[in-house]
């Protein structure tokens, strides 16, 4: 729509309103004559008819006055809205002196009546602009309120707040601005907590990068030198070199998935799942690396639990990270248990071993990336290094199908993770 057009519409509907008001006006102006004048005073009809007329022309005068104010914006040139409040209000005493003392003069009031009309009417004007002025006060008062809030606020302090008085638009306004205020403290602390964990980010993945780049670097340096000369130590040398590039590679795999986690972009294929078979598949896989370490891996899951809705690739990316994490915690001759039991409409799956434990310090930071509560968990026996993000992926996996994980656990006495999730998720 142009912009003629618009203000063509505006002007139009701006007209309807004051035909509307002014057979208003008119209206009560006849229902005050007939059902109060002529019943209290009992005028001749002339009279009667010059006291409509007369309220009729002075009503509509007045609407045609403030409308005509209010299109070219004399009340928004004063520089104070306690000005503009007290214009209003003398122009209000004003309009009824008039016509009050107008209909005096009509009706035909005595000399001594019309004095003492006339002094009613000055009392009654100064104590209107004396109310007004006081009224002005209490509304600008809150109005610089809000604006000094709005400065503060600009200046960089998120945490002015707006005292909240009454229930007008004035407190609405009020309510709004603390709202906007508390959204966007919210908003600057999100950004500096994103601001660090991006350092923090750039931190540890430069020194997960530069460690084993620097041991890939001496093997292969040591190999082209010809330091090494025997097929034993190349061997071990090429071993190394391999561990390496696998450690590289989990590592980049992770920060990618991680990086899909946090947008928000976990494309879920769910379909129904037998979540035995995808707990006897994880054991199976994991059941090479618990032998190494010397560790009985078992699983149990109840029988009423399938079908279940899920991404079986994600879940079991899911069960392989904490086994990886419980059986590389977990010293020889230990235990690992996974268990997928039946809780209302969500199954729970819990993965319990008999490791070290955990740190009550370290367990409110367990999920995050990164993180590496004990130095030696740096690196386990079989010189595999951990990423720091296997149980941030698992938490953002599980949440992405609606679930929760937790931990709990106790120093010496091992450690269960678990999680819950809908047991029939929605197919799209």
């Amino acid at each position: 729509m142009t912009e003629n057009a618009s203000s063509s519409r505006f002007q139009w509907r701006d007209l309807w309103r004051i035909l509307q008001t002014l057979v208003g006006v008119w209206t009560f102006a006849l229902l005050l004559v007939y059902l109060l004048a002529k019943p209290l005073l009992n005028p001749p009809m002339d009279d009667a008819m010059a006291l409509l007329l007369f309220l009729g022309l002075s009503g509509s005068a007045s609407i045609l006055i403030a409308f005509i104010s209010y299109r070219l914006g004399l009340v928004t040139r004063l520089r104070s809205l306690r000005y503009t409040l007290i214009a209003v209000t003398v122009l209000t005493v004003g309009l009824v002196f008039l016509n009050v003392w107008v209909t005096a003069q009509l009706m035909f009031f005595e000399e001594h009546d019309q004095s003492l009309t006339l002094i009613l009417l000055v009392f009654a004007g100064g104590t209107a602009l004396g109310f007004g002025y006081f009224i002005s006060n209490a509304l600008t008062e809150r109005i610089k309120g809000v604006a000094e809030a709005a400065r503060q606020l600009s200046q960089g302090d998120l945490s002015t707040r707006v005292q909240v008085q009454g229930n007008d638009e004035l407190a609405e306004l009020a309510v709004t601005f603390n709202t906007m205020a508390a959204r966007l403290q919210e908003i600057d602390e999100q950004k500096r907590m994103l601001e660090q964990t991006r350092r923090d980010l750039v931190a540890w993945v430069s020194h997960d990068l530069r460690t084993p780049l620097a041991s890939l670097r001496l093997v292969i340096d040591a190999l082209v030198d010809g330091v090494v000369q025997d097929e034993e130590t190349t061997r071990r040398y090429l071993t190394t070199a391999q561990n390496e590039i696998r450690s590289l590679n989990d590592l980049i795999n992770d920060l990618f998935e991680l990086a899909q986690i946090d947008v928000g972009y976990v494309n879920l294929r769910l379909e129904r799942t037998s979540f035995n078979d995808l707990v006897s598949d994880t054991i199976s896989a994991m059941r090479a690396l618990a032998e190494k370490r010397s560790v009985r891996l078992t699983g149990s899951v109840d029988a009423r639990l399938d079908p279940v809705v899920v991404d079986p690739e994600k879940i079991q990316r899911v069960l392989s990270n904490l086994l990886v994490n419980a059986i590389r915690h977990t010293p020889s001759n230990g235990q690992v248990w996974v268990s997928a039991q039946l809780a209302g409409d969500h199954l729970r799956v819990e993965v319990r071993d008999t490791g070290e434990g955990i740190a009550s310090s370290d367990l409110p930071h367990i999920f995050e990336r990164f993180y590496r509560g004990q130095p030696a968990r740096t690196r386990d026996e079989d010189g595999q290094r951990g990423t720091g993000l296997g149980l941030a992926i698992a938490s953002g996996l599980v949440e992405a199908h609606g679930g929760k994980i937790e931990v709990q656990s106790e120093p010496g006495r091992g450690t269960t993770f678990s999680f819950t999730l809908p047991r029939r998720l929605s197919i799209g």
